[in-house]
């Protein structure tokens, strides 16, 4: 009779949890207005560094110079070296916007092998920033396709404030699932991470105590009062930690109103738990605080125990428990496939649903690797970590091209 009573109201519970945290979360998502536009838009400088070749690079590469801002820009393509499969097509892309539109800024930088205890992507926005010239820094993943109004909604979100030290962008990944694995990268940006972050931010007033930088514009004199990229080095996740520092001065990361889209198309579903694991081992050294966090492990947590103790209930002969205990781990995973939906990412067909389910299914399997695996490979370099997801040594082993990825 206790059994019974226990497992129907644990069911009731996790159900109503189910529902309650995708109605904040769903709610959350309503992108914010603009600000209004500047009267003055200073110089601004874009480090994009490229490792490697990432779906649709063409077109992200030509995105990149159609920016629309509406003051000058700089923008420094940064490779390793001259052996990067994507840089004839910079090359090309440049000289054909030069030709076009001769007042178009835009160069190749080699910042060679990083050196121990600096990630390559860290590398190149070392290297980059010495010959930047803009009063304000963009940093920009090689995997993004801003719009033309995004990079002049980052710069408005940064300056409009006196105290945002720091601004980035959403991202969404808005192109329509091919495999398995794009539904699982797909949803896990757009379904588990966007919407969370989204939320938190409402919460602190539109910011955030990190940065996630696939898109991020900086004050000169903020990099200054954080001791510059440098502070960063013998981190993992440098864009995180860098907004932390952010946060210590006292300065604000704010989010910009435009979400940007990731390019990604083709993964294999192996290929996407290499990514996951990589982002559940960023997320152990570079999301401080528990607000962030705690959304995610909740839903986590309703989706193995509704799971759990419907199976429970199952082996006792409690249908009725058992299949409330079922819909609300159910509820869980198709909530993250509406969420995805609702922040614009692509449509989902047929199997691909199960994606959300999968995800969830190998949660506790990528988090044990997480916690257990010393090494970590990224952008075609392998790193050694310490028992803090934090770089052990900064040795980046053999490089190897290999078809890009998410920076982060």
């Amino acid at each position: 009779m206790y059994a019974e009573v226990i497992l129907a109201a644990l069911a009731v519970v996790l159900l109503a949890e189910a529902i309650w945290s995708h109605y904040s979360l769903s709610k959350a998502v309503r992108r914010p207005k603009r600000t209004a536009p500047l009267e003055h838009y200073p110089p601004v400088t874009v480090i994009r560094p490229i490792r490697g070749l990432d779906a649709g690079v063409e077109q992200n590469i030509e995105h990149a110079l159609d920016h629309g801002y509406p003051g000058s820009v700089q923008t420094l393509f940064v490779f390793d070296d001259a052996s990067e499969p994507a840089l004839p097509l910079v090359r090309s892309a440049i000289a054909q916007r030069q030709r076009d539109t001769p007042e178009v800024d835009a160069e190749i930088v080699f910042c060679g092998a990083p050196p121990a205890g600096r990630t390559g992507k860290l590398n190149a926005m070392i290297v980059g920033l010495r010959r930047a010239r803009g009063e304000v820094i963009v940093f920009a993943d090689s995997d993004i396709r801003p719009s033309k109004n995004a990079l002049t909604d980052l710069v408005t979100t940064l300056l409009t404030d006196d105290k945002t030290g720091a601004a980035f962008a959403p991202v969404v990944v808005t192109s329509e699932p091919l495999t398995l694995g794009d539904a699982g990268y797909a949803i896990m940006l757009n379904g588990l991470y966007g919407p969370v972050a989204e939320q938190t931010s409402q919460s602190l007033g539109g910011t955030l105590p990190f940065i996630m930088g696939q898109f991020m514009a900086w004050r000169r004199e903020t990099l200054r009062a954080i001791d510059g990229l440098e502070s960063a080095e013998g981190q993992l996740v440098d864009d995180m930690y860098l907004g932390a520092r952010v946060h210590a001065v006292g300065l604000k990361n704010r989010l910009a109103p435009t979400a940007v889209p990731i390019v990604q198309y083709g993964l294999s579903f192996a290929e996407f738990i290499k990514v996951y694991l990589r982002w559940i081992t960023f997320s152990r050294s570079g999301l401080p605080g528990r607000e962030f966090k705690l959304a995610s492990w909740v839903r986590g947590a309703v989706f193995w125990l509704g799971l759990v103790g419907g199976m429970i209930a199952a082996l006792a002969g409690l249908w009725i428990q058992s299949m409330a205990g079922l819909l609300a781990a159910a509820a869980i995973a198709v909530s993250i496939n509406l969420l995805h939906q609702r922040v614009g990412g692509g449509r989902l067909r047929g199997h691909l649903h199960l994606a959300s389910f999968l995800v969830l299914l190998s949660a506790p399997l990528i988090i044990l690797a997480a916690l257990t695996k010393r090494k970590l490979s990224w952008r075609g370099r392998t790193y050694t970590l310490g028992s803090d997801a934090r770089l052990a040594e900064g040795q980046a082993l053999q490089p190897s091209h290999r078809r890009g990825g998410l920076q982060h």
